[in-house]
């Protein structure tokens, strides 16, 4: 049954004729609310396990020792001489400097800026970024020139039976 424009006639006069009108207001103001509290818990217990683990790396902030790694005789490595190693781990790229008969400074070789590789320039007595220019105090391992703001991490060495060891890397607090 089809009027003279072949449209199928309805009662209503609008497009909410098959729209059960009791269902309208199901989810009302405390229904959400309920439901974004719901939703809040739900999230919130199943990052207990990620907070666990962050809380667990903060605590043991302090220097962590791995195993001792050689890094050179100590004839080696004349008074202003640098070595470049790697540690803790094979792809942390280091830098050790003799500074003195019984004074090495050793940090990882990479700038706390962009993670360009730094350089030691015995001439200057200066630690530098060629990226941007960036210069670390040799003693301390800080920030003098350039955009970094970090310095760089440092990495504890021991000398036993005429070699030099990496011990340990210190960590910094900013």
């Amino acid at each position: 049954m089809t009027d003279k424009n072949n449209r199928i006639p309805f009662d209503e006069d609008n497009y909410t004729h098959n729209i059960n009108r009791n269902n309208e207001r199901m989810l009302d103001r405390r229904g959400f609310m309920k439901t974004l509290v719901g939703a809040a818990g739900v999230f919130a217990v199943s990052s207990l396990p990620w907070g666990a683990v962050a809380a667990k790396e903060l605590l043991g902030l302090k220097n962590k020792e791995y195993p001792h790694q050689k890094i050179a005789d100590l004839d080696a490595v004349g008074i202003g001489e640098s070595v470049e190693f790697a540690f803790p781990g094979e792809h942390d790229s280091a830098l050790l400097i003799r500074l003195g008969e019984n004074k090495f400074v050793a940090y990882q070789n990479a700038c706390t800026h962009l993670r360009c590789p730094v350089f030691w320039v015995k001439e200057k007595n200066e630690m530098i970024c060629p990226c941007h220019h960036g210069k670390f105090d040799v003693e301390t391992g800080a920030p003098t020139a350039g955009p970094p703001r970090r310095p760089l991490p440092e990495i504890e060495v021991e000398v036993t039976d005429g070699t030099i060891f990496a011990v340990r890397v210190k960590r910094y607090e900013a």
